[in-house]
């Protein structure tokens, strides 16, 4: 195996990560059409309701009772990137934001110092089955922001940068980034508070495309970096003639260029890359603190105050079936796509 191959090995579940990421997490579900509650129009009571990770008929109910997804839940102390390929996602949250995005779309949420919030997957559609596709990735916060207010952020899909490398016979790489820069374009800024908002950490967050045969080189950063690749759907990818199959993690030098070739049909990849934070990290469940007794104190917080208590009238609420696409921030202001 080439040197600039640290780690090949199966995808784990979840996927693991380096610091400054904590985990990621791929949802792929093939709901069906919607009923009149934008829950799944087929029988469900057979399920595990509440704790439905069954993959059943291609989908799960996750923690959701009528519609999929996941009620009302706390979390402090580090971010989540939600990056949507297929579907929807209705976000409320205890500061009394709320928005739906998907197809595409990605939202940056910095939890800080607390924040308690639903991510629900509505079925929208009545006449047409409702597939999902997600990544949802977790970012540590370092000691200094973990206690930040919380903030969240949309990146649009038809506003996040896109860089294409053309091949001799017009076989084409395409890099979305979610984060970092790339071949001279740069992400959209992230939130306030986060690791990646500081150029000199070198966090990446890269959704890469390739055409049968097309090629990409990711090029030398520093000798620090954490820099995984993720090879999620696609038949062979040669990482420095290596071949590589679907569902494999690769954990790639982080000073050095890479040359990734695909095999005979698309290819899709995750990149995950940034300087670590290199801190201690102490984590239960939501929480992610540097010590015991922060995690504990964390709790205490949470038990005491609720992180502001949930000002909506259900643990699951969903957004109108045509509500579109939209984010309405605590302050008042509202974003429509």
């Amino acid at each position: 195996m080439p040197d600039k191959i640290l780690v090949l090995h199966p995808f784990a579940s979840p996927w693991e990560t380096e610091d400054p990421f904590l985990v990621t997490m791929h949802h792929q579900d093939a709901y069906p059409r919607g009923n009149n509650d934008q829950g799944p129009d087929v029988s469900i009571q057979d399920r595990s309701l509440g704790q439905d990770f069954s993959a059943k008929d291609g989908f799960s109910m996750y923690h959701g009772t009528k519609v999929p997804g996941f009620p009302v839940h706390p979390h402090m102390g580090f971010e989540t990137v939600t990056v949507v390929l297929q579907g929807f996602v209705d976000h409320f949250d205890s500061t009394g934001a709320y928005g739906r995005y998907g197809h595409g779309d990605v939202q940056w949420l910095t939890t800080g110092r607390g924040t308690q919030h639903t991510e629900m997957f509505p079925l929208v559609h009545q006449e047409e089955e409702n597939p999902l596709e997600l990544f949802q990735i977790w970012i540590n916060l370092p000691n200094k922001n973990k206690y930040a207010p919380p903030e969240y952020k949309m990146l649009w899909a038809e506003d996040i940068p896109e860089v294409e490398a053309v091949g001799s016979n017009g076989e084409k790489a395409t890099v979305r980034l979610i984060a970092g820069s790339f071949q001279g374009e740069t992400s959209i800024e992230p939130t306030n508070a986060s690791w990646a908002r500081d150029p000199d950490h070198h966090v990446g967050i890269f959704l890469v495309r390739l055409e049968p045969n097309a090629t990409l080189s990711l090029p030398p950063i520093s000798k620090t970096l954490n820099r995984n690749l993720y090879f999620y759907q696609g038949d062979t990818i040669y990482v420095e003639g290596t071949a590589v199959k679907p569902r494999h993690r690769v954990k790639l030098a982080g000073d050095q260029e890479i040359s990734i070739a695909n095999g005979p049909i698309d290819g899709q990849i995750l990149i995950l890359e940034g300087e670590p934070i290199a801190e201690s990290v102490a984590q239960h469940g939501p929480f992610v603190m540097n010590t015991r007794q922060e995690l504990f104190d964390a709790f205490e917080e949470y038990r005491r105050t609720q992180f502001g208590g949930w000002p909506w009238s259900r643990p699951d609420p969903v957004n109108d079936r045509n509500a579109g696409r939209f984010a309405h921030y605590n302050n008042g202001f509202i974003e429509k796509k």
